[in-house]
């Protein structure tokens, strides 16, 4: 680039060059780029801009003459250190000599317990002190080193160690963080790989966004995230970095635990993962420290006058280092040191054992801990530290950097005394204490050096984590009435959709004087297809630095306003991005002891399908709020097509067992769902559950709600799943296809969504034109329908002499006769969910098959979900049992214009 700047003095500039080129020439390259590195520090002495590098050599940032002093007992933490590798180990082949086959996970944590080890003792602080501690995303396959640390500190017992992985008795421990399975331990879910690193973002993220609002203070508070270099393939790791970068979140730390080696392999055999790293974050405006060699490379460095190592180490790839990690020190002065003489001068004085254990810098303690206190220290920057080691570091030479050492679940007697012996844990576990068929726990005895340090440590440090801590608050006031009654006075003669009903109510929640400041919406992007141009206008978006422009539209009312206190979460094209800000405000209660309501709209296709993983976090994570998937249906979204026409994702919730699942019709439905979800979440006895709601762009005049006892019962109807909506309709005729005891044919139409408009002409089709009367249910949630329909049927399953009980949806439809039909904008594997308890003869219409875009009416007919297809199925159930006549469903077929003969829907 420095070709299109003019140069003011040539000459000068030509004297420079040619000083570089002969520096070049008289002492090589390395020289040349020392000097340049020199000249660069010089420069940012005397701030003078230039733009940063995107890598550094293959060394410490941190040299040693710039190391603090380290204030702990080295030798004792070594000690419990050795104490908890042991324990870690021993409880995974525990569980695998009793259950084969059990599974754990052994190398990941041998790897990484230096880096834990030095933040627990000095760096984590808990929450005994009131405060809210840091918040600390632990990397999921390390969860044995967790327990045996939480059993050193006495916080976990034997027996619950030796129900690792075993937790049915409800005595066990889960495999990996979750907080589901151990709520007073476990913070957050980490081990589906990548989620932590973007949960921890946004977490970061959220914490500012509570702080400029004033709700909480979360300045002391800081958010570590421990996650390893192969997990940097994932795209969740690192998508979201440049969040943390733009909005300086200081409060953020990553220590990625570089042993090289992912499940199977190098992690960048022919690479180096560190420099790549390196180059990553700090393009994404990171603070960048590497930690790669202990203490004993120091002095090789210093004597490295030439250079010639520190090349050696710039151009050794990953998978070489890895090879080295497994050889003799032989084989290292050979193939290492071996092929330039300067190199092998430099160790000359250095014995083959010795070359073998030159250590990582993930396995010293001091180099760590001047990472980490560098990283604490850090000021408008996020933090990543990138530290080397040996993956199955201790666990001795059959499984230490091997490619399936991610696979060992159990060691030998003869590996666990090779380990016992690398710990100098002879006394502590005699040989005779590996006779038996298990390995032994070991804890210091109350009162020893080891105890003691380990308590005052943890103590000066705020107690113990990871601990999960749900504080008893007084809850919100409640909304007013008024903020819901919009939604059931029904608008009249206007038509509106359900997304704009939607909209209208969050601007109402946002209002309310009490709970209002706690409603956070979220939306990736689109906010102003949702209809929340009222909302940012008034309310305006999160910006952590304010709105330092004139927007676009600064002269209209509804303007695209930003603000250091912003309430709307605007997260840009991220769904992603988006969810992980709902999972941090959506477990804030626990978090932070201070409960929000985080409300997200997103584009219904790109909810659970895209995110599911996430979804499922939510669930374990116990979060609660509320999702709302807009532009929802697959014939309602006319004109998108295939990748936009939602037609599954209330299947796709209604797996996660966290989720309620509704599919409302009409804004009167909104607000009695989300008046429920509301004082659910933010009332005196909250769950730990989440809502979804699907929201559609189709307009037509909104009903109100019924008033009295009527109303009650569609309230109840509503929340349970499904009530009447129409009587059963008036028939013209009943001669013309009556029964043959002259009563008129009977049948029942379910409707979700805008479908209710579908089902209401059908059910007049049926009654004037082929003597059919038809009632008509709305069915908010088949979900809901389904669960209470299992609930009752194992009850009546394992209480063979009680009463039988019946499912709301047997009971509901079992009053009448006819066939039931029902008609979704989803595939009909959604209504399906309550087939078997459905008491008459039931058929499903649904959207199956990849979505089109065209005319609402062309894609219902082309799905056959439009009313006519709906009367040919009531037609055809009635002739199989008898009371149609098959002419009457071919004329039906001609008289609609239907093509038997044309291709299924969903058949391509």
């Amino acid at each position: 680039m420095s070709h299109q700047l003019p140069d003011i003095d040539p000459e000068e500039t030509a004297e420079w060059i040619d000083s570089f080129d002969g520096v070049v020439d008289a002492q090589g390259r390395i020289r040349a780029r020392f000097l340049l590195m020199k000249l660069l520090e010089r420069a940012r002495t005397l701030q003078v801009d230039f733009p940063a590098t995107v890598s550094t050599p293959y060394v410490n940032t941190i040299p040693r003459d710039q190391e603090p002093w380290f204030p702990g007992d080295e030798y004792v933490e070594r000690r419990i250190r050795a104490y908890i590798r042991w324990n870690a180990a021993a409880m995974v082949s525990r569980a695998n000599y009793r259950s084969e086959g059990i599974g754990g996970h052994l190398a990941t944590y041998a790897s990484s317990a230096a880096l834990y080890e030095v933040g627990f003792n000095h760096f984590f602080r808990g929450k005994s002190d009131g405060g809210f501690g840091d918040l600390v995303y632990f990397q999921g396959h390390a969860s044995p080193g967790i327990y045996a640390r939480a059993f050193v500190e006495g916080r976990l017992t034997e027996d619950q160690l030796d129900h690792f992985r075993q937790e049915v008795s409800g005595q066990g421990l889960p495999s990996y963080p979750h907080p589901r399975l151990l709520p007073d331990f476990w913070e957050y879910p980490t081990v589906s790989m990548g989620l932590g690193a973007i949960c921890a973002i946004y977490q970061a993220h959220a914490a500012r966004y509570l702080l400029q609002r004033e709700i909480v203070d979360t300045s002391a508070n800081r958010i570590w995230a421990f996650l390893g270099d192969g997990e940097l393939d994932e795209v969740e790791s690192i998508g979201a970095l440049g969040v943390a970068g733009r909005e300086h979140l200081d409060n953020l730390i990553f220590v990625v635990n570089c042993n090289l080696q992912r499940l199977d392999g190098p992690v960048r055999g022919n690479g180096k993962i560190i420099q790549e790293a390196e180059a990553m974050f700090r393009g994404a405006g990171w603070n960048v420290i590497k930690v790669i060699w202990g203490s004993k490379w120091d002095d090789l460095l210093a004597r490295d006058v030439d250079g010639v190592l520190l090349d050696k180490m710039n151009n050794t790839p990953d998978g070489e280092f890895q090879k080295f990690a497994t050889e003799t020190g032989a084989y290292i002065r050979e193939h290492f040191f071996g092929p330039d003489p300067r190199l092998r001068r430099l160790v000359e004085h250095l014995s083959d054992a010795d070359l073998q254990a030159l250590p990582r810098g993930g396995h010293d303690y001091r180099k760590l801990y001047a990472a980490y206190k560098l990283a604490t220290e850090q000021v408008g920057q996020p933090t990543v530290i990138l530290a080397k080691t040996v993956k199955g570091w201790t666990l001795g030479p059959e499984i230490e950097a091997r490619n399936a050492t991610h696979q060992i679940k159990k060691m030998s007697k003869a590996q666990l005394l090779a380990l016992r012996d690398r710990l100098y844990l002879q006394e502590e576990i005699p040989d005779e204490a590996l006779d038996a068929e298990q390995p032994p726990y070991y804890r210091p005895p109350e009162g020893s050096p080891a105890h003691e340090y380990l308590s005052g440590r943890r103590k000066a440090l705020a107690g113990p984590l990871p601990s999960r801590v749900v504080r008893p608050v007084t809850p919100y006031a409640l909304p007013d009435a008024k903020v819901f009654s919009e939604m059931f006075a029904g608008s009249g003669t206007q038509a509106a959709s359900t997304t704009m009903a939607f909209a209208r109510l969050l601007r109402n929640l946002v209002r309310d004087p009490d709970l209002g400041r706690y409603v956070a919406p979220i939306v990736p992007d689109e906010a102003r297809t949702f209809g929340l141009e009222p909302l940012i206008a008034e309310s305006k978006i999160y910006a952590p630095e304010g709105q330092r422009y004139t927007p676009v539209d600064s002269d209209l009312i509804l303007r695209y306003a930003e603000d250091r206190k912003g309430q709307v979460l605007q997260e840009g094209i991220t769904e992603a991005g988006a969810m992980a800000s709902f999972i941090a405000l959506a477990t804030s209660y626990a978090t932070w002891g201070r409960p929000m309501l985080p409300i997200y709209l997103f584009y219904s296709m790109f909810g659970f399908q895209r995110i599911g993983d996430l979804a499922w976090l939510l669930g374990d994570i116990r979060g609660r709020g509320i999702l709302a998937g807009c532009t929802a249906g697959r014939t309602t979204l006319q004109g998108e097509g295939l990748q936009h026409d939602d037609g599954h994702s209330p299947l796709l919730a209604s797996v996660n067992p966290a989720a309620h699942v509704y599919d409302p019709a009409f804004a009167y439905e909104i607000g009695v769902i989300m008046e429920d979800a509301v004082r659910r979440t933010m009332g005196p006895d909250p769950e730990d559950r989440f809502w979804y709601l699907t929201l559609y762009n189709d307009n037509y005049p909104m009903p109100p709600l019924p008033e009295g006892a009527a109303g009650d019962a569609v309230r109840a109807g509503v929340l349970r799943g499904m009530y009447r909506f129409a009587e059963p309709a008036e028939v013209d005729a009943v001669g013309r296809g009556a029964k043959r005891n002259g009563s008129a044919r009977r049948a029942t139409l379910l409707f979700s969504g805008p479908m209710w408009q579908v089902a209401m002409e059908a059910r007049a089709m049926l009654g004037s034109e082929w003597g059919v009367s038809a009632d008509a249910w709305s069915v908010t949630s088949y979900t809901e329908l389904r669960e209470d329909a299992l609930a009752v049927e194992r009850a009546n399953r394992l209480h063979p002499h009680a009463e039988r009980a019946v499912p709301y949806v047997t009971e509901a439809l079992d009053a009448d006769t006819g066939p039931v039909v029902a008609v979704t904008d989803y595939i009909r594997a959604v209504p399906d969910q309550v087939a078997r308890w459905v008491p008459r003869p039931f058929t499903s219409l649904g959207t199956d098959g990849f979505g089109r875009s065209d005319t609402r009416a062309a894609l219902r007919r082309f799905f056959e979900v439009d009313a006519a297809h709906v009367v040919v199925a009531v037609l055809s159930a009635l002739a199989e049992s008898g009371d149609a006549k098959s002419d009457e469903v071919a004329d039906a077929i001609s008289r609609y214009e239907i093509d038997p003969d044309s291709a299924d829907p969903w058949s391509d």
